[in-house]
């Protein structure tokens, strides 16, 4: 595996495995960065690093963060903010 294979084409998503105590918001960072390079299906090329990654390296941040990437979003955005006073 070196740079330049699919799905991981910049080898990102291998080097972030190789960084020592990485965080998973440091993997969060790095997985926005490649999947806003990502040319195929982003689920089918998430199955393939979670196969070649996430069987060897199950408690890494990095395979929690590319299994979150599979989940869908909520499907009701949720209001954010406090309370608002209405105008009389």
């Amino acid at each position: 595996m070196s740079k330049g294979d699919a799905p991981d084409t910049r080898g990102l998503i291998r080097e972030a495995y190789h960084i020592a105590g990485i965080t998973e918001a440091e993997c969060r960072s790095i997985f926005l960065d490649w999947a806003l390079a990502v040319d195929e299906e982003i689920e089918a090329s998430i199955d393939v690093l979670l196969a070649r990654h996430g069987e060897v390296h199950p408690q890494h941040p990095m395979t929690k963060v590319l299994r979150q990437g599979l989940t869908p979003p909520d499907a009701a955005p949720r209001r954010r903010g406090g309370w608002r006073r209405h105008k009389r």
